[in-house]
């Protein structure tokens, strides 16, 4: 974090354990910190805790508020009951970082049932290294403001919507706002001229990891992914651990992230072998591991080795505070062993489920992405369609099934897809 800041923080008794946790945390990173409670997990009402911490914020006691109930609706909602409070719920990153630098959010809800707190402490850091120093988002923001305090009547907003506001502006507003009700950043949700289901370049770009796993990919073709990694914004470039150490270099200086295959494509290595190629890729600069499982001891039924072979490299991704995707192969199972290997990863300690390596008979099916979000929607766990998502309109099906990420090597074309869209 770049700055020391005075943050009021409060949960209810669903937020409790969160609340420890980010106080804790935020302590460790020099912030001062006021608890506003609850102080155990016997039942409170939320309202109350989000009042105190938005009348912290309001007074200028504090600069940040964090609040946290089971889903961080109800709290957000309580804290912009007072004046001067503008309080954004968010699930990711991304929603942390626009709801800062667009909206000038000053108190940030947290949903304990939504988030984990490794995802947490990622959301909290990227509110507070964040502000909104942007003219034109300066200027909304106080039209929020003068809204608030009477100043602003609606019939000035139509009045002048024309000369101040871009239709483009009052689209991309239009589709934020349905992302934000329907509980994550680029949603199912029409275009305000009813074409359908769309979503903005920054936001899918957010949600593909950039990926070049052939076999004769050289240093050149790695070094090259990065910078069309670096331009696009993407969330990660996805290479093979010899190149980690590479792909970091290239990147300094950006949000992109490393993302690192194990045991890939054919995961029949021992579990001791994949954990140690993990560590070996998390020294070198990966953020996130995707593992190939023993695709044949599932196949056996040996499931005692499958969950030992996730819980090994996800002991190590833990150690290393980096993000564990569990590829199944989905071509490769029927659908009971898909969801029994979705339960295993689950238990292990995995965050993410993925479809496939790209080198199976098949890649990602609608089907399959929705088999796999029911089955971990319980834990949270997220989703990854990887193998043939090629177009723009290969992602959104994914998306709409309930991808959470995508892995493809034609990244490019679908942001331009996206931006071609955005711009109509």
């Amino acid at each position: 974090m770049r700055r020391k800041m005075k943050i009021a923080i409060g949960g209810d008794h669903g937020g409790f354990e969160l609340k420890q946790d980010l106080l804790a945390y935020a302590l460790t990173k020099g912030h001062q910190v006021r608890d506003c409670g609850t102080h155990g997990k016997n039942p409170v009402d939320y309202p109350k805790i989000a009042l105190e911490v938005a009348r912290f914020v309001a007074s200028g006691d504090c600069q940040i508020g964090i609040v946290i109930d089971g889903a961080g609706i109800g709290s957000a909602m309580a804290a912009n009951k007072v004046p001067g409070i503008l309080a954004a719920a968010c699930y990711n990153e991304a929603l942390a970082r626009n709801s800062r630098e667009h909206n000038g959010a000053n108190v940030l809800s947290l949903g304990s049932g939504q988030t984990s707190l490794y995802e947490a402490k990622k959301i909290v850091d990227a509110f507070l290294q964040n502000d909104c120093t942007v003219e034109r988002h300066q200027r909304r923001v106080q039209m929020i403001r003068d809204i608030e305090k009477g100043n602003l009547a609606a019939s000035r907003i139509s009045a002048q919507a024309g000369q101040d506001i871009h239709p483009q502006d009052l689209e991309r507003i239009y589709r934020r706002a349905r992302e934000l009700t329907s509980g994550r950043a680029g949603g199912n949700f029409p275009s305000a001229n009813g074409g359908g289901f769309n979503i903005g370049p920054n936001e899918i770009a957010q949600m593909i990891d950039h990926t070049i796993l052939k076999p004769e990919a050289s240093l050149g073709d790695v070094q090259k992914l990065c910078e069309e990694a670096r331009e696009h914004n993407f969330y990660s470039v996805c290479v093979n651990p010899t190149y980690a150490r590479q792909a970091k270099a290239a990147l300094v200086g950006t949000n992109v992230k490393i993302c690192c295959v194990v045991g890939f494509p054919l995961g029949a290595n021992p579990p001791e072998s994949k954990a140690m190629e993990a560590r070996r890729a998390i020294r070198e600069g990966a953020k996130e591991i995707d593992m190939v499982i023993n695709v044949g001891a599932m196949k056996s039924g040996n499931e005692d080795l499958v969950l030992k072979d996730i819980r090994a490299v996800s002991e190590a991704c833990r150690d290393g505070s980096a993000i564990l995707k569990v590829i199944l192969e989905t071509s490769l199972l029927t659908d009971l062993e898909k969801v029994r290997v979705c339960e295993l990863a689950m238990k292990a300690g995995a965050n993410f489920v993925k479809t496939s390596t790209g080198f199976g008979s098949a890649g990602a099916t609608t089907e399959d992405i929705s088999l796999m979000a029911r089955t971990v929607a319980t834990k949270k766990l997220g989703v990854k369609a990887s193998g043939g998502v090629r177009t723009y309109e290969d992602a959104v099906k994914m998306i709409q099934a309930g991808a959470t990420r995508i892995g493809a090597s034609s990244g490019i074309n679908i942001v331009k897809k996206a931006k071609e869209l955005a711009s109509n």
